[in-house]
């Protein structure tokens, strides 16, 4: 039987069930470790005039403070756009920045020696959204500007135009553990740094950079992670750089682990998104012109922004064919933490704003926004007048993998939608305070790096003489079945049980240079490395068994266990020991680069993406309309995963992503003060989904096609496109606010929709 298309259990599901699972805080600490913890900026922005450390070194267990000036290498993080210090130097820019850390025997005393730390700070104005960025110029990146056709003169023609703003939230990625790393100097001024860390590739670099020597006198492991969704691709580095000059100040071991409160004020979320938008369309919901422009709260730094706020641009179509469009994509800089990757990156807040925009046009025109989203879908329709179709993204890409129609029309008939939206309108007529919605909305997800560099991958497998396998590869696993689904293809190309492949940590020393496990592309590519390191030994044994039994290599066949020719059976293991004993390799590298893309970043056109991921996703909800409350009753999703490698694994990233994007757009809302201060930093003031959120009725199916472009097993990526399926949710409660102020109304709702801005849409 075949591993890949099964669904055994994740890697390590027995042993986390029995807590015996190592994260890094549970990783033995060696003799004379000392614990740190940040000293922490009480300023959005202001000159630092001073550190008083004196207070802090007096308390008990406190062994010393580390400050800028402690930095052996350069003060700025190795970050591209080269704008971040390691600690801050002469200004504090946001609330929570990082000033130095201090040092003791445990964590609580190193906690509370922080705070006793005095910073003189003198105040300096401080820009704390995206309008005030606006209005004072403040980027921290140029704009981008994208257009097709001539959007002015598609508005002046259109039959109909409206226009509108939307606002958009970040999110807190709320990993369930928090970010932290251990750094361990080594002999000879090498070191070995323990990292949450989705990219430790990145972690390497930025602590060689830091301390000032060779990247390969850093090794970076990761065995996994409790958690990710992007906030440890950029920012797992800083506390690695940070734990790292201190253990090179003291020459000890450092740990540095954030609590949950320093977690929410220190890290950056998703970005948020605040927009300005024209359109055209005419008499049937077809969108005939687009003017839009996207306001990107960044934060103090450029970190991830510019290419968050490229995919945002690239996704503005969603499953949507933009003929006359000019989409303007201001990159700004607040005084607030750096905002950085969350799944997705970027393109939900391009998804969010075309569908609410479908809802609109749907409302305007009394038309059901089923069938606008239907009349706008990219197709092979001729565009008039011209011998195009409508198939070409706004980037220039062409979408030759379309399953939208047939997708959305599966969806449309297993959810009943027609019906009950004719059930939904007779209940409301019915019930003046409670108010139901509903809605259908796709999503078309482009897979790869967008920076095309990126998309490449090395993995390492060996067979040992007992015919266990032990698979490396540069991804990294925080959850999402990342080993488990390589182990798989492994076994199946080398024709052994699943049980005896092991993938081993994440390790710079093993695979060098690895992309971060981001993008959804890390099953694509590493998957495809390991497979490719394993073909390469299977190759090895078939030609040695070839030789023994006088035939051709491509007629031995490896499967369950057993290795056959036309003269023979041998079991695997047999074999493995015959090869070792005739000198035959029995370990081997893989290598992958995704085929096709290419990218022009000046000018934002080109093929970016291998293929696309694509979903749909049916959401019913209620609203109170006398108090805003809001709850989701129905969820019915048809989700494309290509030929899934682990079909419970992949229903569970499609759970998972949908009820994170859920509490994206419903209950997770970030709130700064008047002075720049996150107040929402807590699970007291934050809330996340809970299982009490998700519907008694939550119906999943999986698309059944391959994916058409070669891929692994004919797999897609799942990570991402999920998420986008939440946003049938806010689409829905913006139907019930339409119906609930009377036919035809607009529903001016801003993200996330809490009670309080539910109530504030309801009352126009």
């Amino acid at each position: 039987m075949s591993a890949a298309g099964s669904s055994p259990f994740h890697e390590s599901a027995a042993a986390q069930v029995a807590g015996a699972v190592h994260y890094i805080d549970d990783l033995p600490e060696l003799r004379g470790t000392l614990h740190a913890a940040p000293i922490l900026s009480g300023h959005a922005h202001g000159k630092l005039l001073g550190v008083d450390c004196a207070a802090a070194l007096a308390m008990p267990g406190v062994v010393d403070v580390v400050l800028a000036q402690d930095i052996p290498g350069d003060p700025m993080l190795a970050a591209f756009a080269g704008d971040e210090p390691v600690f801050a130097l002469d200004t504090v820019q946001f609330v929570g920045q990082v000033v130095g850390l201090v040092l003791a025997t445990t964590v609580m005393q190193a906690r509370r020696a922080a705070r006793k730390v005095q910073l003189q700070i003198e105040p300096l104005p401080a820009v704390l959204s995206v309008h005030d960025a606006l209005r004072a110029q403040s980027f921290v990146l140029p704009p981008v500007q994208v257009r097709r056709g001539d959007a002015d003169a598609a508005l002046a023609a259109a039959q109909h135009t409206l226009r509108g703003r939307l606002e958009v939230g970040g999110q807190e990625h709320f990993y369930l553990e928090g970010q932290i790393a251990y750094a361990l100097p080594q002999e000879q001024n090498q070191w070995v740094i323990y990292s949450s860390t989705q990219h430790p590739g990145e972690v390497q670099h930025w602590v060689s950079h830091a301390l000032g020597i060779d990247n390969h006198a850093v090794r970076v492991e990761c065995r996994r992670m409790g958690g990710g969704f992007g906030g440890k691709e950029t920012q797992a580095g800083h506390l690695a750089v940070w734990a790292a000059v201190a253990a090179a100040k003291i020459r000890r071991p450092v740990k540095l682990r954030l609590d949950r409160d320093d977690d929410f004020m220190v890290t950056g979320k998703r970005h948020p998104f605040a927009y300005d938008y024209r359109a055209g369309f005419d008499d049937t919901g077809r969108l005939t012109a687009l003017k839009l422009q996207m306001a990107v709260n960044c934060g103090f730094s450029a970190d991830l922004s510019g290419p968050v706020a490229d995919r945002a641009i690239f996704h503005t179509d969603n499953a949507y064919f933009l003929q006359d469009v000019d989409i303007v994509s201001y990159r700004c800089k607040t005084n607030t933490q750096s905002h950085t990757a969350f799944r997705g990156f970027g393109g939900p807040q391009g998804v969010v704003l075309i569908e609410a925009l479908m809802g609109e046009i749907a409302r305007r025109l009394a038309l059901d926004p089923l069938d606008v989203r239907l009349r706008n879908l990219y197709s092979d329709e001729p565009i008039a007048g011209t011998a195009l179709k409508r198939d070409t993204t706004h980037y220039q890409m062409k979408v030759e993998d379309n399953i939208l129609l047939p997708l959305l029309s599966k969806l449309e008939q297993s959810s009943q939608y027609r019906r009950r939206v004719e059930a939904i309108s007779a209940w409301n007529a019915g019930s003046p305070v409670l108010k139901r919605g509903i809605a259908i909305t796709p999503v078309k997800f482009g897979i790869s790096f967008t920076a095309t560099l990126f998309n490449q991958a090395g993995a390492l497998v060996h067979v040992y003489t007992d015919g266990s396998v032990q698979v490396n590869h540069g991804g990294t696993e925080m959850g999402q079945g990342l080993h488990t689904k390589i182990a798989q293809i492994v076994a199946d190309e080398l024709g052994v049980p699943f049980e005896r492949v092991l993938c081993t940590a994440s390790d710079t020393s093993k695979v060098p240079n690895a992309s971060a496990t981001a993008a959804s592309a890390g099953t694509d590519l590493n998957g495809r490395a390991a497979q490719f390191a394993a073909r390469n030994i299977r190759d090895n044994l078939a030609a040695f068994v070839a030789g023994l039994d006088g035939c051709g290599a491509g007629a031995v066949r490896f499967a369950s266990g057993a290795v056959t020719s036309p003269t023979s059976t041998r079991a695997f293991d047999d074999v493995v020991k015959l090869a070792y004993a005739n000198r035959i390799q029995l370990w081997s590298d893989g290598f992958y680069r995704t085929p096709k893309i290419h990218y022009d970043k000046a000018t934002l056109s080109g093929r970016p993406f291998y293929y696309f991921a694509y979903g749909a996703a049916c959401s019913e909800v209620l609203i109170d309309t006398l108090t805003g409350e809001n709850k989701v009753l129905k969820v019915d999703i048809l989700h494309d995963v290509g030929r899934s490698i682990n079909p419970a694994i992949d229903l569970g990233q499609i759970e998972g992503g949908f009820v994170q994007g859920m509490g994206w757009l419903t209950t997770e809302q970030l709130v700064w003060n008047a002075q720049g201060k996150l107040t929402t930093h807590a699970p007291s003031t934050y809330k996340i989904p809970t299982a009490a959120d998700v519907p008694e009725h939550f119906k999943i199916e999986l698309w059944p096609e391959p994916n058409r472009e070669d891929n692994v097993f004919g797999s897609k990526a799942v990570g991402e496109p999920p998420f986008m399926l939440g946003i049938s949710v806010f689409e829905a409660l913006r139907d019930a606010v339409a119906q609930a102020r009377g036919a035809d109304a607009a529903a001016q709702l801003e993200a996330p929709a809490t009670p309080e801005n539910v109530l504030r849409a309801l009352q126009g």
